[in-house]
């Protein structure tokens, strides 16, 4: 246990009071002060929601405080989704909620029992003092916490601002439901988000767009009118009951990241250290939690500076997943407006989803009637899981949702592949995915990334690729199989993956060209700007390895101009600083990506289909961005691509992505939804939970995996069988058909125990 025996809190909220109540009764012996600058009972905000999983580690930690929660709490399963006039409800979801003013009463009596100092109506001395004073501090000051700001440079806040306003309002009855229920004004889309808290209460959120907000002319009004307005806009939702405030106004949400947490004893919780949007509920549940690891850190580590850090490094990355998928939930909300033509069932669907968390494997075990009814609206047969639907793109019908994605091998000798790419390739197809794609194949010799790439410029490169399409198309049959055909550009000439990813060769370079003499990296070799003459040359090697791609036999050509390879590096402003007719406005950046398919689309078999990998994002200031994507993905289509495969990022080498779980898939979203072309979704899909949620939420059409067809190249297979999934859309290949089952593991005939004697 740390030394800690004189505590300061600065903030009276769920987060700080709680952490005050806990590390008092650890140790009573403890001096423990709480300043808090409003009065006892002001807030904001009306009704708070807890999960069972927190409520389990309150019961651990205080049995008072749970005890007294419990019997506070109104509890409800069903999730109600209300748009175009028709409700859709989903159930066995668990709800916990109770008052956030009742909240707080339990929270100052739990304290004031235990010998807490509470301070209200009093602002806390500055931090600085405090810390000299305390032998800890913890600042739960909330989004705009000053202690925070006092400590900027070591905290190194980071603070995002977002599209939507909102209010917390309060009706006077319950819910009988979490509600979520969709207005289409005038003025644009305004959301209502409903739960009870109370046997007579509701908390009621309204949202909606900034542009919306000012068009509707809540700028101008003034609280009450605000809240009048609100309620005649929902006016059903609510049955005809008016809304209350109390305080309330308009704001938007802002996420806030925090590189360190702690900075001598003092130490960030909640949201001083980090938010997550309300629409998945986390913000009181997250400080509560923080408060519970902080407790149990300082009672475990001898020191406190290992405390702080072991709380640290036990809360962040459960933070860093929560805020994940609170900005998903959050960026879905401020697209609704790509959704509202779905058919309402789906969009249900797509909403209850929209965070990634629930997933349609969730919903399937709390409520199957209700997904049952989407897959059945959606066309899946009885029994057919959403990704074994097939899909038809132009003339080639994929029997599944399944594509392995493009993977660079580097293991090429002059750009023949060889039997290294049939096992490859031919193990994936074996694995039931409706459609394998090649790694990106190269037009020309300098044209490669690595002297391990493999190429379609010569006759001899063509026929080794026969001879793996053959293969596929032979042993099983079904499958598609797909070449990829790319440029390097700036990021050729480069050392295999394996021997250092993106540095240049030690020998035997080759010249690099790009749409601008830019390097990749410091490091990297300076490429020379194209000329126009050179422009027309490397479109022929296109044109030339799409000729060879077509006698090759393969199914589907994807044209690579994502990644920061030649054709991307046209169409990023961070790459492409050319002055003349392919330079400048994104309509001149496109032109030539826009020569090169027209010439490819042209010599590609017209009942063959044709896609377009693009990089929807530059993850980098001043780079590509999504609305420029979707302009892009819009010029593709209206030049006969039949999908757009939607990546992002590695175009520029500062890039800051965005990690995370399908982390990519709301590209590919938007894309689908504003462009209305099918789009292929990459990105971070590890599970065919996933994928069936992604397709049947209709944020995508394809998606395409890569990672887990390196650890599992039967990955469809095995999804199939442990979906028990037999049906045509995943065929296992006649000599496999004995291990269509999981092998069983152990012994599983062992007599049960039944009877146990004392000794």
């Amino acid at each position: 246990m740390t030394g800690a025996t004189r505590i300061a809190v600065i903030g009276g909220g769920p987060g700080g009071l709680y952490a005050a109540a806990l590390l008092k009764r650890l140790d009573p012996a403890r001096e423990v002060t709480v300043w808090e600058r409003n009065a006892p009972d002001d807030t904001f905000g009306f009704g708070v929601v807890l999960s069972d999983e927190t409520l389990g580690g309150i019961e651990h930690a205080d049995p008072v405080v749970y005890e007294a929660l419990r019997g506070e709490f109104v509890r409800w399963d069903d999730i109600d989704i209300v748009h175009r006039g028709t409700r859709h409800t989903s159930g066995g979801h668990g709800f916990a909620a109770l008052g956030r003013r009742r909240l707080l009463r339990i929270l100052h009596e739990r304290c004031r029992s235990l010998g807490v100092e509470l301070r209200f109506r009093t602002p806390a001395p500055p931090p600085a003092r405090l810390s000299q004073a305390y032998d800890l501090v913890v600042a739960a000051d909330g989004v705009h916490s000053a202690t925070r700001a006092a400590y900027a440079d070591v905290f190194r806040p980071r603070v995002t601002g977002h599209r939507c306003r909102y209010i917390w309002l309060a009706a006077d009855f319950a819910f009988d439901a979490f509600r979520f229920e969709i207005a289409e004004t005038e003025h644009g889309v305004v959301q209502l988000h409903g739960y009870p808290y109370a046997a007579d209460a509701s908390t009621v959120i309204v949202e909606m767009r900034e542009e919306v907000w000012r068009a509707a002319g809540f700028a101008a009004m003034d609280e009450q009118e605000s809240v009048e307005h609100c309620a005649k806009i929902f006016a059903d939702a609510l049955g005809g009951h008016p809304l209350r405030s109390h305080k309330s106004a308009w704001t938007t949400f802002r996420t806030v990241v925090n590189e360190h947490w702690s900075h001598g004893n003092l130490v960030l919780l909640g949201d001083a250290a980090h938010t997550a949007h309300f629409s998945i509920g986390s913000g009181t549940k997250l400080a509560v939690e923080d408060a519970l690891a902080l407790a149990a850190c300082l009672e475990e580590q001898p020191s406190l500076a290992e405390a702080l850090t072991a709380y640290e490094e036990e809360r962040r990355p459960v933070v860093a997943s929560t805020q994940r998928a609170a900005r998903a939930s959050l960026e879905w909300f401020e697209n609704l407006g790509l959704h509202l033509d779905q058919p309402p069932r789906q969009f249900a669907f797509n909403l209850l989803t929209r965070s990634r968390r629930v997933t349609h494997g969730n919903l399937r075990l709390r409520d199957p009637r209700f997904t049952e009814a989407v897959e059945r609206e959606f066309g899946c047969p009885p029994g057919t899981p959403p990704m074994f639907t097939p899909f038809r793109l132009r003339g080639l019908t994929l029997r599944n949702r399944v594509v392995v994605s493009p993977m660079d091998m580097y293991s090429a000798a002059d750009g023949v592949p060889g039997d290294f790419h049939l096992v490859h390739l031919g193990a994936r197809a074996l694995g039931g995915a409706g459609l394998v794609m090649t790694e990106m194949v190269c037009v020309g010799p300098e044209g490669r990334i690595t002297p391990g790439c493999t190429g379609l410029w010569s006759g001899k490169q063509a026929e080794a690729w026969r001879r793996i399409t053959d293969f596929a198309h032979r042993q099983s049959p079904g499958t598609a199989i797909g070449v990829q055909l790319g440029h390097s550009g700036r990021k050729g000439s480069t050392r295999l993956m394996w021997e250092g990813m993106d540095e240049p060769l030690p020998e035997g370079n080759w010249p690099l060209v790009a749409a601008s003499p830019l390097p990749y990296t410091p490091d990297s070799q300076t490429p020379r700007q194209l000329t126009r003459a050179q422009l027309t040359d490397i479109r022929e090697q296109f044109t030339g390895a799409t000729l060879r791609a077509a006698r090759a036999g393969f199914d589907l050509l994807e044209l690579h101009c994502a990644h920061g390879y030649l054709l991307s590096g046209f169409l990023s402003p961070l790459t492409n600083h050319r002055t003349d007719a392919y330079g400048g406005s994104p309509a001149k950046r496109l032109r030539f990506p826009l020569e090169v398919f027209d010439a490819v689309r042209g010599a590609w078999p017209e009942e063959r289909p044709m896609t377009v990998r693009i990089s929807a994002t530059d993850w980098a200031e001043g780079g590509t961005t999504a609305e420029e994507a979707v302009e892009i993905a819009r010029a593709f289509a209206a030049h006969g691509a039949d999908a757009i495969d939607v990546s992002t990022g590695q175009v520029v080498a500062e890039e800051r992505p965005e990690f995370g779980r399908s982390y990519q898939t709301p590209f590919a979203d938007r894309i689908r939804h504003e462009v209305g072309v099918p789009v292929i979704a990459v990105g971070a899909i590890s599970s065919w939970d996933d994928v069936n949620s992604l397709i049947l939420a209709g944020r995508t059409d394809l998606c395409a995996l890569a990672r887990p067809h390196l650890y599992d190249p039967h990955w469809t297979l095995h999804a199939a069988a442990e979906q028990g999934y037999e049906g045509p859309a995943a065929v296992w290949p006649a000599p496999y058909r004995a291990g269509s089952r999981r092998p069983r593991t152990g012994r599983t005939d062992a007599p049960r125990p039944r009877l146990t004697l004392g000794g």
